[in-house]
């Protein structure tokens, strides 16, 4: 087991009559990197400002390493400023009339730090994240990859125990945050870091993180490798939020150890498919069947676990098109390479993927 580098234990915190942590606890170990992921409101960005010493919980305990730096029923709270944590922030609040070396030591010269060691640990950091040629430049002059990187060299200065980022990556455009996934990722890897991350993007969260803690209400939903979150959510939230999925609602017909038969459909033209339960159903219960949209096949003709369905929309995504068909008032997706006629096509979905909550 590798060391553990931060503990918290049964943290709450309510905001006027609005409790948005609800005895939340999580662990962090050395060079592990956690994702807090969960959609608005769940808790995640107040958990990890609690961590930071930003926001003040109302109970519970956080440890980083073996130092108590909170506990509501002791009363000990070390602030911000002394936990010795790196934090990389949504805005990368960069001072607009200091330079990048001077943004980055600018901490450093706050504790006192020598100007020789300044420079020396400013330059190595830089260095360490491509920005050696960047130093004289201001904020304004940078791209908004560079900006990251940025606050990224002023969180690490330090050699912090623990970094802390708060969807470090959402004000980049989409095809710069892809790129800054595998950067950061790979960054990560090399240092050695230990780090807690917010985001509220899935794919980030699954590509850069080895533990994922989605959040919802206020706890802590489902906790797991990315891939035990992906592979196997417990609950139909989990199952919804992560991925693109196709969700139907269905009337249980027959139950067979985990496997289920259901109606789904209008009941002029309901049609019958196979799944696998993943909560106890009774025939004649209403159930939701959810399915990977990446699952879900085009099919040449009638066979197993195959629908009948009208063509009602097509998308051209570049690599692929994007099938839009109806099953009733809801509507089914899938993928391929070439665009349908208009009409009723095939769509199969396989029985084990077609999860029955």
């Amino acid at each position: 087991m590798p060391e553990t580098m931060l503990a918290v234990e049964g943290l709450g915190k309510r905001f006027g009559t609005v409790e948005v942590l609800k005895g939340v606890s999580m662990s962090l170990g050395k060079g592990e990197v956690v994702a807090l992921l969960g959609p608005s409101g769940s808790g995640k960005t107040t958990l990890l400002r609690a961590v930071a010493g930003l926001e003040r919980p109302d109970a519970g305990r956080i440890a980083v390493g073996d130092r108590v730096v909170f506990d509501a029923g002791r009363r000990v709270e070390v602030p911000a400023e002394a936990r010795g944590l790196g934090m990389v922030f949504q805005s990368y609040a960069l001072w607009p009339h200091r330079t990048v070396a001077q943004n980055v030591g600018y901490g450093l010269k706050l504790r006192g730090v020598a100007e020789a060691e300044v420079r020396r640990r400013v330059g190595e950091v830089l260095e360490r994240l491509g920005l050696g040629q960047l130093t004289a430049r201001y904020p304004h002059q940078l791209s908004g990859g560079q900006q990251q990187r940025v606050a990224l060299a002023r969180a690490l200065v330090y050699n912090p125990p623990i970094i802390l980022l708060d969807e470090p990556l959402s004000n980049l455009d989409a095809k710069l945050r892809e790129e800054a996934r595998a950067w950061l990722r790979e960054l990560i890897l090399k240092l050695q870091l230990s780090a807690l991350y917010v985001t509220h993007d899935q794919i980030e969260a699954l590509s850069i993180a080895d533990r994922v803690l989605l959040l919802s209400g206020g706890t802590i939903e489902q906790a797991g490798t990315p891939t035990e979150i992906y592979e196997a959510p417990r609950t139909l939230f989990a199952a919804e939020f992560m991925g693109s999925n196709n969700r139907l609602a269905g009337q249980v017909v027959e139950v067979d150890g985990q496997r289920v038969r259901l109606r789904v459909g209008a009941n002029g033209k309901a049609q019958e498919v196979w799944g696998t339960l993943r909560a106890a159903r009774q025939p004649g219960d209403a159930v939701t069947g959810l399915i990977r949209l990446e699952r879900t096949r085009m099919a040449g003709g009638e066979g197993p676990n195959r629908l009948k369905l009208p063509l009602q929309a097509d998308l051209y995504a570049g690599e692929r098109w994007e099938y839009v068909f109806s099953l009733g008032d809801e509507r089914v997706r899938a993928w391929g390479a070439e665009r349908l006629p208009l009409g009723e096509h095939w769509v199969e979905l396989p029985a084990e993927s077609l999860w029955v909550f």
